[in-house]
Formats: structure tokens, sequence, C-alpha cells
């Protein structure tokens, strides 16, 4: 089984970063955001420096149940452990669009936006979500940051909230044909000929974990910085061989810090956790 540190691990071991020639080469990326995908998911499998097809095929079925839908969540599903949804940004502090899918503090199987594959690929109701946001230029990543939902996030019902209202709204428009969506809305027949049809949707976006959590960690002149923010209740949860894993690596530019978070659900409840940080010039 595979976790965050694996992950974390195996990035500092392998300290390669121009990840667009890194997948290019390998058949796997035309794009920053598929090259990024595929380095987080290597990254967990410990396949970065694999180049056998079939090893890393087999390493995928045994350490992950899912792999991701393009329009669906998430990316990744670690068998029997965490989820995680990687995220793009252009410019180091730009926001994260989420789309119609409004931030999670975890993932649950009665999520809407989840395939049924998804929802029946292992036996599981509920799995922590990992927010992987990766800052790319043309050709390499310059940032990641790894954070857990639970502190990134408010519990569901928060945004849940906003959704049921406005869609309750937009009902109760009169005169008009609404249909069932999983957006916020549907219209059809909005003409006098019955041709025209409005689709309302959510656009959701998130602030940059590097700007939320700006008061644990300042950028660096480095040209590439590993940020995770774990709760120490989650890193104690862990297997002691995975916490030995990245306690024991001795690197003048990688530390671990006990610090505190807020509680995204109540700011002034502050939450216990592990600040993570790796730099490199490479």
């Amino acid at each position: 089984m595979t976790n965050l540190l694996h992950a974390i691990r195996n990035i500092i071991e392998h300290e390669n970063f121009e990840i667009r020639a890194l997948y290019k080469g390998r058949n796997r990326a035309n794009s920053m955001g598929e090259a990024l995908e595929s380095y987080i998911k290597d990254a967990f499998a410990n396949t970065l420096e694999e180049e056998n097809v079939l090893v890393r095929m087999q390493a995928y079925n045994l350490l992950f149940s899912w792999l991701g839908s393009k329009n669906n969540p998430p990316d990744l599903m670690i068998r029997g452990g965490d989820a995680v949804e990687v995220k793009k940004t252009q410019k180091a502090n730009n926001p994260i669009s989420l789309n119609s899918s409004y931030p999670k503090a975890d993932l649950r199987t009665d999520n809407p936006m989840l395939t049924e594959d998804s929802k029946k690929c292992e036996s599981w109701t509920q799995k922590d979500l990992i927010y992987a946001v990766g800052h790319v230029s043309d050709t390499r990543l310059h940032s990641l940051w790894f954070v857990y939902g639970h502190i990134y996030a408010a519990q569901p019902a928060t945004y849940q909230r906003i959704k049921t209202t406005i869609s309750a709204g937009i009902t109760s428009i009169s005169d008009v044909e609404f249909s069932e969506t999983k957006e916020l809305g549907r219209i059809n027949r909005v003409d006098s000929l019955g041709i025209a049809s409005l689709r309302i949707r959510g656009m959701w976006q998130i602030l940059n974990p590097r700007k939320v959590f700006d008061y644990l960690h300042q950028p660096t002149n480095h040209r590439f910085e590993l940020v995770t923010i774990i709760p120490t209740e989650k890193y104690l949860s862990f297997p002691e061989e995975s916490r030995q894993r990245v306690e024991n690596i001795e690197r003048d530019n990688f530390k671990i810090d006990d610090v505190k978070v807020q509680n995204p659900n109540n700011p002034v409840d502050l939450i216990d956790c592990k600040l993570i940080r790796f730099y490199s010039n490479q």
C-alpha cells in the first residue's frame, strides 16, 4: 500500500521537475495538465523512473482502485487509502478552478459527481481527500502543494446550502419548463418555438493553498518547492514505516515542523498539523 508520505519520499529521491520532457518522451502527455497528473500517479506508485509500461501498469493495478475520469472527480484513488484531486495553475497564486464541483473536505460515495464505476471500484463509503496543486510553466513543475481537504474546505452543508438556495430561486420562475439536472438548473423551451434552452452551471473556485496558508509558508527563490500540510492525527495514523521514510530524510533543504492551522468550519479552532517542506534547485 502507498500513501502521501511515500509519494513525498519518491519525489525527493527522483528530483526531476522537467515534467513535460519526462512524459512527452514516454508518450504519456500532450499537455502540462496530463504531465502533472502522470507525475502525481507515479510519485505515489514509485514509478517515476520506470520506463517499462507493463511494470508501471502492474504497480497501478496493485496500489490504485481508480485512475480518474475526465469530467468526474477524483483523479486518483489509493486502494484502501486516500483519494487525490490534482489541480494545475500557471501562475503561482492563481485560485483553483473547481468548475461545477464545490470544495470537498473529503470524498463520499453519495457525491453525485462520482461515476458508478468509481463508487464500486472497491468497498468504501468515505475517503480522506488530498488536493495536489502544482504550479507549472510550459515545461517544468515549479511548486507542488499537498493539502488535506478537511483543513482546506468546510463541510459539504456549507456549500450545499448555497447551491440549494440558488436552485430553489431558479425553479420559482413562472411559465417556464424545468428538467432534472446535476447543475444549478436547466430551463427548457424558453422561446415560442420551444427550441432554446438554458443550462445554469456553478463555477466554483477556491483560493490557492499558497495564499490560504501564507501564515505558515512564504515562497522561496528555489527552482522547486514541495509543501505538504498533514493534520497530526492523520500523520500518526500512517504506518510507522511510512513515517520513518520521511523522518529519516537527511537533506539540508528538507524540514518537518509542528504547526497549527485554522479549522475551516470554525477559524478560532486550531488544528495540530505537520508542515513538511523540501526545496530544490534542480
